[in-house]
Order: C-alpha cells, then sequence, then structure tokens
C-alpha cells in the first residue's frame, strides 16, 4: 500500500469514535517463521479465544458482543490462507461491521501480534510504522557495477547506478621471458586497486545521498566478500549505520527483493540491539534510572517518565484504563481517577500509550533479552 494510501486510511481511521458499538484492531506479526506451519494462525486463534473469554467481563450488552464475534470471525476467515497474506513482516487489519469497516494493510513489521476491542481503532503503530524503519540506503554490488536502492516502510526505489572502470584485455602476461609471475603481480595490483576505486567511490555516493536526505541505516549486498569491502570505505558516521551484510547479485536485484532483504537485515540488527538493551537494564534500575516489572512502569509511564518502554513479546496481563489515560495492572492503582474501565491486555495498551507519547518501543523476542524484562520495563528521561 503506497504511502499516500496509508494517510488517507489514518484520517478515515481516526475520524471513527463509537459508543454503540467497538472497533476490533488486530496487528499481526507475519515473519517467515510465523508463516512456518502457520504459526500466526494458531497465535490470532489462541489471541481470538483471550478476547471472547474477556468480553463476558467488560459488561458489554450482548448484541455488542455478538458484533465483536463477528468481526473476530472475518478477521480470522481473511487471514486463513497464507497466500491471501501482504508479503510483508507485519499486518494490520481494522474492523467494525455496524460502521461497514474492513480494512487490511501490510506492514514492514510490528511490534507484536495483538488483538484490541475498543471504541477507537488503534492506530498509532499504523501511523508510526514509516519513521520507524525512517530511510535505509541498501547498495547492492560486485566488483564493477553497484545499485543504490532508497527502502522506506512501504518499498524499495533505485535511486543510483553506479558503474566502474573495469580493466580490458587478456588476463595477464609477462613482459620478460626470464621474470615469470611478474605480469600475472602488475594484474592482480591492478585489478585490487581497480576494486578499492570502486568501493570508494561507492561509498562516496552514499555519504552524499545522506547529506540530502539523512539515513536510518546501511545495508551491504552482493556476491561473497564483495559487498563486506565496502564497509572499510564508510563514512564513519554511515559505519555507525552498518545494519548488516547480505548475499545478493546486482542482477537479481529487483525492487520487491532488495526490500524483503532490507526489512530481514533490520530485523536481525534489531535482535542484536535488544540483547545489549537488556544486558545493561539491571544496571540503569540499580541507578535509579530504569524501572522494571509491571506496575512501576505503568506509573513512570503515566508521569511521562519513560524514554524507552520495554516489552516482553509474550507478556499478557488484563488491567485498566481511566479516562486520563492511566494504565494500572489492578483496579485499586487508578482508584480515584475517572471512568475506569477494564481492558483486555495492559501490555498492549501500555504499547499504544508510548507510541502516542512518541516514545521508542523496543519488543523482546530473544529468549535471553526477555528474561531480563519482568513484562514491562523503561528507560527514563528522568528520576
Amino acid at each position: 500500500m503506497a504511502n499516500t494510501e496509508i494517510q488517507r486510511l489514518l484520517a478515515r481511521l481516526t475520524r471513527l469514535r463509537t459508543d454503540e458499538h467497538r472497533i476490533v484492531t488486530c496487528y499481526l506479526k507475519v515473519e517467515p517463521r510465523d508463516r512456518t506451519r502457520g504459526k500466526y494462525l494458531i497465535k490470532l486463534k489462541n489471541r481470538v479465544r483471550e478476547v471472547e473469554v474477556a468480553l463476558e467481563g467488560m459488561g458489554l450488552p450482548r448484541s455488542v458482543r455478538e458484533e465483536v464475534s463477528a468481526d473476530l470471525r472475518r478477521i480470522q476467515d481473511q487471514l486463513r490462507e497464507p497466500k491471501r497474506l501482504p508479503a510483508t513482516q507485519g499486518l494490520a487489519v481494522f474492523a467494525c461491521g455496524p460502521l461497514k469497516l474492513f480494512e487490511l494493510v501490510g506492514l514492514p513489521s510490528v511490534h507484536r501480534s495483538r488483538l484490541a476491542v475498543d471504541r477507537t481503532a488503534l492506530v498509532r503503530e499504523l501511523a508510526s510504522a514509516e519513521d520507524e524503519v525512517g530511510n535505509i540506503l541498501t547498495v547492492v554490488l560486485d566488483r564493477t557495477a553497484a545499485r543504490i536502492f532508497e527502502v522506506t516502510a512501504f518499498g524499495a526505489e533505485e535511486v543510483e547506478d553506479i558503474r566502474a572502470d573495469a580493466t580490458r584485455g587478456g588476463r595477464f602476461h609477462s613482459d620478460r621471458g626470464d621474470a615469470p609471475g611478474k605480469g600475472e603481480h602488475t594484474w592482480h595490483n591492478r585489478i585490487r586497486e581497480e576494486k578499492q576505486r570502486h568501493f570508494a567511490t561507492v561509498a562516496q555516493h552514499l555519504f552524499d545521498l545522506h547529506r540530502r536526505r539523512p539515513v536510518h541505516g546501511v545495508v551491504l549486498a552482493g556476491p561473497g566478500k564483495e559487498a563486506g569491502a565496502v564497509a572499510a570505505f564508510l563514512h564513519p558516521y554511515l559505519a555507525d549505520r552498518l545494519m548488516g551484510v547480505v548475499s545478493l547479485s546486482p542482477r537479481d536485484a529487483r525492487a520487491p527483493v532488495v526490500y524483503e532483504a532490507t526489512l530481514a537485515t533490520r530485523t536481525e540488527y534489531e535482535r542484536e540491539a535488544e540483547r545489549s538493551v537488556a544486558d545493561g537494564l539491571e544496571d540503569a534500575v540499580g541507578a535509579g534510572w530504569a524501572v522494571n516489572g509491571l506496575a512501576e512502569t505503568l506509573r513512570a509511564l503515566g508521569r511521562g517518565q519513560v524514554r524507552t518502554l520495554l516489552v516482553d513479546g509474550d507478556a499478557q496481563a488484563p488491567g485498566f484504563r481511566s479516562a486520563n489515560g492511566q494504565l494500572a495492572r489492578n483496579e485499586r492503582d487508578v482508584r480515584g481517577e475517572s471512568d475506569v474501565v477494564p481492558v483486555l491486555d495492559v501490555v498492549d495498551d501500555a504499547i499504544e500509550e508510548a507510541l502516542r507519547q512518541r516514545v521508542e518501543v523496543e519488543v523482546f523476542y530473544d529468549e535471553k533479552a526477555r528474561s531480563a524484562v519482568h513484562g514491562l520495563a523503561g528507560l527514563l528521561r528522568f528520576r
């Protein structure tokens, strides 16, 4: 879906608010490992069952619960066949039968699979998708050519096509009969110098593009070890943003292929970042610059203290939300607040609230990283 279509969808969804009905919002991870053996569908079915059970305790009229159940069935029917899914690593669905709403959109990634039922559509993650991915430059090269693609949340576009000056003529020859190998040595030196000039040229083009429009990351791609060799020529600003190196030939570098390879590389890069953040969490808590646990993190989020919200990807817990947006695991923690209502999953609502505050969200799926987070944790901007 093009960015203009996303903006139109956002405009429509943000205008929708209903007191008589409920809107179902579904964000779903459909990375390759989620598609294997229909894991994404199993996760969705389990979440649907949990939501339907939880609806019984939310005080909704029977007619509204039946409307929600119908919307949940429509979502499952639409996503049942993997071949009908968008070719992305995430998707979002918004449904409300009485409002004639059913929208499905592919996303480059989602923080985690979640299912919500509310008076409004939860659009924060959809709205932030473009900023989350940002602008990534992916260069696909070999010894004599390089193609640079600009990759954003919703596609890839080729922006540069670079051709290097290549050595012509025979492989090598000896100029003197009594000096075997001399011609070969000269030929190899010339090839090495040409490659270095080519890699330096590619690195300069990347930096020039970065100066025109700052990038969030760089991905290098090519056959064998060619792509990785460019890293040594990158400007320090770009070297710090290098997300990874992948195997891909310039001849095979079609925009959809580059887009998919870039997002996969970005995902692995994010996993490495997760482990780094998790390793430092205990020390940050001890120094007073972080909180760990549902209750502590929700209080800090409500005060606007949280700079980065850390989420265990598998954590779930019902909770409560007040009219001013304060979230709590237990109702007594928001006693005295106005219009306190139960929520299906306070972790999902915390993600939505963090996105509303423009707080960075990191959802941990690596086992070691997850073990460091007690449901929710937060790195603080002030104590």
